[in-house]
């Protein structure tokens, strides 16, 4: 079976520990220049999606009339409609905090500067804004030891866990709580990030908990609920739940629902669009009401429906000569585009050199040097904006605001001005942006005109474009929307004001005409800032298609040859063996075929045309064999050390090997050795027994062998099948999502002779393709049916090989069209 991270990684999560030679990477053309090949590879499992139609399952679907599916379905609903409930208030809590916090801090620090700018103790302002944000930063540093994957937005964790991947801790409730309570001290720290996008991540864990009704973190949180208990269940509830976050984040259920299905989900159907849908929309309403209400505090209005409202914009009623532009200012549209998308191409450069340099030398490290790197942060930035603000700031005339939005007033906006170091009936222009909540300073560009001058904006943007880029990646909840919005509004208003253009203009050059302009722009240079950071952590995610040029190859040309299987019928001995030695997710269930044993010997092209995958496995499994044997010597059962003790193994060199698979073609029709249910390919098989035609029966998942193990499912050799006690559905999932692993069996209670019949719980019909298969077709099969192995057949239905995640990244498919230039 194959791997499922990138090709070149130090660690697959097929062979622990396995790495390629250097011949092997010559090969394959993936040596890399030493500032590419940097980063150590951590292993990721893929997500069970697809459905595994066993016995017990359908035993479920037998009991289930269409009263029962209506009673499900209804409860699907209820569950997304609290969901989203559930994620606007905790877009309330967060929001209402984040201000409370903020407020505090700035009033403070605000009444310490105008007293001080007489009294001359700047320096105790400085401090205690120091100490107001190095606190806050150091709560949620802290907070991201104990739970290191709350760091960041969260985005590009929940973009790979809807394309199918699994990321360990990423929607525990544990994650959950660190996430929160860290990102509004984050936030109110005064470090140039935003909470809209750790409320997607925070969606998605809401939609992952709320439907299991348990909690690994507080383990006595547990009821009854055996529904919903499946990664495919799971999966669309995190889409659901994402796209309220993005719902409430920005007051827009239609942006969160179209964020699922274009960034996250590599699937999709009709039913789970109405949906995320509802969900988004109760997440927006929960989060307006009580919005509106604690902010009017007139309860049942709805002008607050996000964390993040630019507010409307528009001509004043009556005023026929206002427009918002003409095709005369199409051209300044495109090329701040242009602009914008370079400067976004510069941002993603720059943050990516720092994520790298983290890597390397930050994270190695002891833990509390994060906490340091997060503090200096904190210190830099806090010495930069209160330097700039008493120092660059310049005094401006208070101006009306050209509003005419009915939640932007006038007193909200003064509201927000601050008057440091400037007579009355003026403000610091450079204080008002940096000495407020980030979605004010957005207010004050937006909706005051004339009041920032030139050199004020051009020093802003500098100082928080750098700021920003150098927090992104921290140890501490952040998300980037805000500094994103922010930076860009700065650079808007500042062409806005040297061109001498209405407000209006600015407006629409912020929000639609450059947006499409920039994004190509800044395509052309890199990946967007997410992508790069998922490519950094070793993410093998699955883009929407493959290029034209892939479908030189097939699915031979990709799959991975060297099988470990499982017969229907197998000793204990046997599948403790395979699962001990082997870190496979997965193995087909197979029957050997004489008849197909008979025409490969005569050379029928349609069942030997796997041929040269044989010849090139020889060695490695024999090696694989001799490892599986040394490591079955360790365990505690006697009559399981003598099997091991019986066996001889032998290994050939590399010239040899193929000569013994000549010499075993040659020998047409040796017979077979007696094969029992005991004879697995867990142990030492003679090379001739090795490549025997095999027909292909189904999957069965390690999850299930380990629960059968460990619930006893077994029978004696003198009895029949029948006798073996049969599990239900309820109590195959009871354990999801931690599955007991193989080394917390106790061998010494299993009786190794006793044999385990797989069938009814191995998944007997799973998609399959031809070996010929053009690989877009392969690819489109296992990314819209979110697969996580797709088996390899031949004409006859004979298993040839196996495709995981790992065979359809974009960086194995081009090393293998490399390989395949070169064998042309």
């Amino acid at each position: 079976m194959a791997c499922c991270g990138n090709s070149y990684c130090c660690q697959c999560c097929c062979r622990e520990g396995e790495t390629r030679t250097p011949e092997e990477l010559a090969i394959l053309g993936e040596i890399r220049d030493e500032e590419d090949e940097i980063l150590p590879r951590k292993d990721y499992e893929s997500l069970d999606y697809d459905r595994c139609i066993n016995e017990p399952y359908v035993e479920v679907l037998e009991g289930m009339d269409n009263k029962k599916a209506k009673k499900y379905e209804a409860v699907r609903w209820i569950l997304v409609f609290t969901i989203g409930v559930t994620v606007g208030l905790v877009g309330m809590f967060v929001d209402f905090f984040v201000r409370l916090f903020s407020h505090l801090k700035f009033t403070l620090v605000g009444n310490s500067v105008e007293e001080c700018s007489e009294k001359g103790c700047l320096a105790l302002s400085l401090l205690e804004l120091l100490a107001f944000n190095m606190s806050f930063v150091f709560i949620a540093s802290v907070l991201v030891l104990i739970e290191p994957v709350a760091a960041g937005s969260g985005i590009p964790e929940i973009k790979s866990y809807l394309n199918g991947v699994k990321i360990p801790g990423i929607v525990r409730l544990r994650t959950f709580i660190c996430k929160i309570v860290g990102v509004l001290f984050t936030v109110s720290g005064g470090l140039f990030v935003g909470k809209e996008g750790p409320m997607i991540h925070s969606g998605a864990i809401v939609g992952a908990g709320l439907p299991q009704f348990q909690s690994i973190t507080f383990k006595k949180i547990r009821f009854d609920f055996p529904y919903f208990r499946s990664d495919r269940d799971k999966r669309d509830f995190v889409s659901a739940g994402a796209a309220a976050g993005v719902a409430a984040a920005f007051g827009a259920p239609i942006g969160g629902t179209l964020f699922s299905l274009e960034e996250g989900s590599s699937f999709w159907n009709q039913a789970l669009t109405w949906k995320v849908l509802f969900c988004s929309m109760s997440a927006t309403f929960t989060l307006n009401f009580f919005r509106s209400g604690i902010h009017f505090n007139k309860w049942g209005i709805f002008q607050l429906p996000g964390l993040l409202n630019f507010g409307e914009f528009k001509c004043p009623e009556g005023d026929k000569n206002c427009h918002l532009w003409t095709i005369v200012d199409l051209a300044f549209f495109v090329l701040m585009g242009v602009v914008g998308g370079l400067l976004g191409a510069l941002f993603n450069f720059v943050n990516k050199s720092l994520a790298k340099y983290r890597i390397r030398h930050i994270h190695p490290k002891a833990k509390f040097i994060r906490v340091l790197e997060s503090l200096l942060v904190t210190m830099v930035t806090t010495v930069v904006i209160f330097v700039a603000s008493m120092t660059l700031g310049e005094c401006r005339d208070l101006v009306s605001p050209t509003t005419h939005n009915t939640t932007v007033t006038v007193n909200d906006i003064h509201s927000t001005i601050r008057q440091f170091f400037c007579p009355n009936k003026t403000y610091n222009d450079m204080a008002t942006l940096f000495f407020n909540p980030q979605e004010a300073a957005i207010y004050q560009l937006f909706h005051q005109n004339g009041t920032f001058s030139p050199v004020t904006l051009s020093v802003f943007f500098v100082l928080y474009f750098l700021l920003a880029c150098w927090t992104y990646g921290v140890s501490v909840p952040s998300g980037l929307f805000v500094p994103a919005l922010l930076g860009g509004a700065a650079f808007g208003r500042l062409v806005a004001n040297l061109l001498n253009i209405s407000l209006f203009l600015l407006t629409l050059i912020l929000r639609k005409s450059t947006r499409g302009v920039a994004k190509w722009t800044g395509d052309f240079f890199n990946k967007g800032i997410y992508d790069i950071h998922i490519d950094l952590k070793g993410v093998p995610l699955l883009e929407w298609e493959t290029e034209v040029e892939m479908d030189k190859l097939t699915a031979s040309d990709i799959m991975e040859p060297n099988l470990t299987y499982v017969y229907p019928h197998t000793r204990v001995q046997s599948l403790v063996s395979i699962l001990r030695t082997t870190v496979y997710h997965a193995f087909p269930v197979v029957t050997e075929n004489r008849q197909n044993e008979r025409d490969f010997m005569k050379g029928n092209i349609l069942v030997s045309n796997n041929i040269r995958f044989k010849k090139s496995s020889v060695v490695s499994r024999a090696s694989e064999q001799r490892r599986r044997s040394q490591s079955m010597k360790s365990y505690p059962s006697s009559e399981l050390r003598n099997v091991c003790d019986d066996q001889a193994v032998v290994v050939e060199p590399a010239e040899e090997g193929e000569d013994m698979l000549q010499q075993m073609l040659e020998r047409r029709y040796a017979p077979y050795p007696n094969l029992y249910p005991d004879q697995s390919p867990s142990e030492e098989w003679t090379m001739e027994e090795r490549f025997r035609p095999l027909t292909f029966h189904g999957l069965i998942l390690r999850s299930q062998l380990v629960n059968l193990l460990i619930r006893g499912v077994c029978y004696a050799e003198n009895q029949s099948s029948a006798t073996q006690p049969r599990l239900s559905y309820a109590e195959m999932t009871e354990d999801y999502p931690r599955y007991p692993d193989i080394h917390d069996l106790d061998l010494a209670l299993l009786n190794p002779r006793m044999i385990v019949d797989v069938t009814p719980y191995m998944n007997p019909c799973p998609y399959t393709v031809s070996s010929n298969t053009h690989i877009s077709q392969v690819f489109n099969l296992f990314r819209t049916m979110g697969l996580r192995h797709l088996p390899v057949v031949n004409a006859v239905g004979e298993i040839v090989g196996i495709i995981t995640r790992h065979n359809l990244t974009h960086e194995f498919l081009l090393a293998k069209l490399r390989q395949h230039y070169i064998t042309v």
